[in-house]
């Protein structure tokens, strides 16, 4: 009651509150690929489309949408229909068979691939052959199924989970369904690459193309989005501390995620898994302060790694936005500093700005 007695004398005197809406969970992780294995592959005509993992299920429709949207405001049926399931099991089954494909090196038989998010394959399928500028005939009725009553319209925009789509070398695709099949993992191939871009999506139980487009309609230019945005700049006196309770401003200081104990975020769970973690997330002779960076080694015996460190001065953006952004990058280097970077050119720099 106190503290909305506060808020309500600031909003009076000041005209606005500002605040964390929509906190987020910040995450993150590092690792090595070959340098063979950094960029994708050209597709030519004829190479075979897969998807690799679960099959299509009713869920996750609009999820994308659904995610986006405030709380209260969409529809019961958009909300049932965005519900998302894992399934790790399956998830393993991808993992290890693309282990064992880009463990074969230049006989890798996947020469592009794409995970399956938002959309679903109405997604990933254009976008893996727009890469290389192919079109492509798929099969709708190829695409796995766990439920035959699914629309056609559905089999193509669920976003069931642990799925990916593949761009197997034609030539190679018995040596990639022998690994599917070791690995017991579920693979299809639905479709080829085309040399004409155009997108055709065939429904052999309708017996009619669902859909038939150019990619350049799927990929066209579409309208750009223009805001208009004015920085309003706060009076000297705005954040006068006169009227404010110093026991209250303590409490809501130490309450504050940036300042109150971390230990909830980093005792949740086995901070030793895989035996490579070289720095744990807790340090000292009692275990208590956080770690500066995360440090990871490249395998078992080398001195050789990985580090990664995060810096974040969100609430400094109130006052100046540049000077939150420039402080949040120094951060993020002296933290790093606590591992043994060589060159910084070998810092790679991640941001993720939210308004």
């Amino acid at each position: 009651m106190r503290l909305q007695v506060t808020r309500e004398r600031w909003v009076r005197s000041h005209g606005d509150i500002r605040g964390y809406d929509k906190p987020i969970m910040l995450a993150g992780g590092s690792g090595n690929i070959r340098g063979e294995h950094v960029r994708k592959l050209d597709i030519t005509p004829g190479t075979k489309i897969v998807v690799l993992g679960g099959p299509a299920m009713l869920i996750g429709l609009g999820g994308g949408a659904a995610s986006s949207m405030r709380a209260g405001v969409s529809d019961i049926e958009l909300d049932f229909a965005s519900v998302q399931r894992d399934n790790p099991q399956m998830q393993r089954r991808c993992q290890e068979v693309i282990d064992r494909c880009w463990a074969l090196g230049d006989q890798n038989p996947v020469l592009s691939i794409h995970d399956v998010g938002a959309g679903g394959l109405a997604n990933a399928v254009p976008e893996i052959l727009h890469d290389s500028a192919r079109g492509g005939h798929i099969e709708l009725r190829a695409i796995p199924s766990a439920d035959p009553s699914m629309s056609p319209l559905a089999i193509w925009c669920n976003e069931a989970q642990e799925r990916y789509i593949l761009a197997i070398d034609a030539g190679r695709i018995e040596q990639f369904d022998t690994i599917c099949q070791r690995e017991r993992c579920p693979a299809a191939v639905i479709g080829e690459a085309t040399a004409n871009e155009q997108l055709v999506v065939h429904d052999r139980l309708n017996q009619n193309d669902v859909i038939d487009l150019p990619m350049d309609v799927i990929f066209g230019n579409p309208p750009r989005m223009f805001r208009n945005v004015q920085a309003t700049l706060r009076p000297s006196g705005a954040f006068d501390t006169h009227e404010l309770d110093l026991a209250e401003a303590l409490d809501r200081v130490l309450s504050f995620p940036s300042v109150a104990d971390k230990r909830f975020l980093i005792t949740i769970g086995d901070r030793s898994v895989g035996g490579l973690s070289v720095r744990d997330q807790m340090v000292g002779p009692w275990q208590t302060p956080v770690a500066d960076c995360a440090v990871m080694a490249s395998s078992f015996g080398l001195y050789t790694g990985e580090a990664m460190a995060i810096g974040e001065r969100a609430p400094i953006a109130l006052l100046d936005a540049p000077a939150s952004g420039r402080l949040a990058v120094g951060e993020a280097l002296t933290n790093l500093a606590a591992a043994r970077i060589m060159h910084l050119g070998d810092v790679v720099l991640s941001a993720n700005w939210m308004a």
